[in-house]
């Protein structure tokens, strides 16, 4: 069947409907709060659930309440600490953001930063023997933690791939250098549950969020630290009206141990986004103590003369894998 041709006045007049739709979406959160009792107090919550315009929000409770965020506050993302209102019909509008201490953001199409979470203090990097472990992309994740200020930890899953005793301890060598500047390490199998004690016990008061390469085993993980996950999606599903889209929107899942874990898909395609030299190797800890000690101001640690990052690599100090890995983040 052929599809018919639109002429322009109708096209033109099917735009014009979309926009008022839009239009009519964006003052929801302004036409409630004209409802608003004047003496309703304002409340703080903790934004566990971000889908489109849809908000649940924890209260100081714990119960969680569907909210729409005011115009012209910022982009609330999962994780925000917000100041919100209640309405007469038990719902919510988000009226400002309070302060983050950290936001996880992403590139979108447009080269531009998108925030995905925030107010995280953890980033998890995943790595298994299969497939196997880049640690490039360990390193982008890294910095990217450094930079954003929160604490980063490798953990190597599926170790049950390596039966070998002295096959666990060659591929847990290949990581040492992690360990051997602060980032604990923890080599774990699903298989093992005594294995995954010091891991868990690692996540307690954090609020923490999951990164890696695709088959590192991220969804079992999750499984196995949050065995009411499907009771908590269902009392997010309850409070937000998102049914399914639930397991879409990033999402803030409670942790035994009053920890929280962040899982969204937006990380999934998460990479360091662009930044300078003179960041990037801020983004390398290990490289602090010698940085302004080169002879030339624009060192680049390659070729230079008189560089100190490359003595100290020289000297044992600094992995030289890790400084390979500076010079392909440079050159991208």
């Amino acid at each position: 069947m052929t599809r018919r041709r639109l002429s322009a006045r109708q096209i033109e007049r099917i735009r014009a409907i979309q926009e008022r739709r839009r239009e009519r979406l964006a003052t929801r959160p302004e036409r409630a709060l004209a409802e608003l009792d004047a003496e309703q107090e304002p409340e703080e919550g903790r934004v566990v659930v971000r889908h489109g315009a849809n908000l649940a929000v924890e209260d100081a409770r714990g119960h969680l309440v569907h909210c729409l965020a005011r115009q012209h506050i910022g982009q609330v993302v999962c994780g925000d600490r917000v100041v919100w209102q209640r309405l007469p019909d038990g719902q919510g509008v988000v009226t400002a953001i309070l302060p983050r201490t950290t936001t996880l953001s992403r590139l979108d199409a447009t080269g531009q930063e998108k925030p995905l979470a925030a107010n995280l203090t953890q980033l998890v990097i995943l790595i298994a023997p299969q497939p196997e472990p880049s640690g490039y992309l360990i390193d982008q994740y890294l910095v990217a933690a450094e930079l954003i200020g929160v604490e980063a930890i490798l953990v190597g899953n599926k170790m049950d791939l390596l039966p070998n005793a002295e096959e666990r301890a060659a591929f847990q060598s290949g990581f040492a250098h992690y360990g051997a500047i602060g980032y604990r390490t923890f080599w774990i199998s699903l298989l093992e549950p005594k294995s995954v004690e010091g891991f868990i016990a690692e996540l307690a008061g954090q609020t923490s969020v999951l990164v890696g390469q695709s088959g590192v085993g991220k969804s079992s993980l999750v499984k196995l630290l949050l065995p009411d996950r499907e009771i908590q999606i269902g009392r997010l599903s309850q409070a937000t009206g998102l049914g399914r889209h639930t397991t879409s929107a990033t999402t803030c899942y409670r942790l035994s141990g009053n920890g929280f874990l962040i899982d969204s898909p937006g990380v999934r395609g998460f990479r360091l986004g662009k930044i300078d030299r003179d960041r990037l190797q801020q983004g390398f800890r290990e490289f602090r103590p010698y940085l302004g000690r080169c002879r030339f101001g624009d060192c680049r640690h390659a070729r230079e003369p008189g560089c100190a990052i490359r003595q100290a690599v020289e000297d044992g100090l600094i992995a030289p894998e890790r400084l390979a890995n500076f010079h392909h983040l440079l050159a991208d």
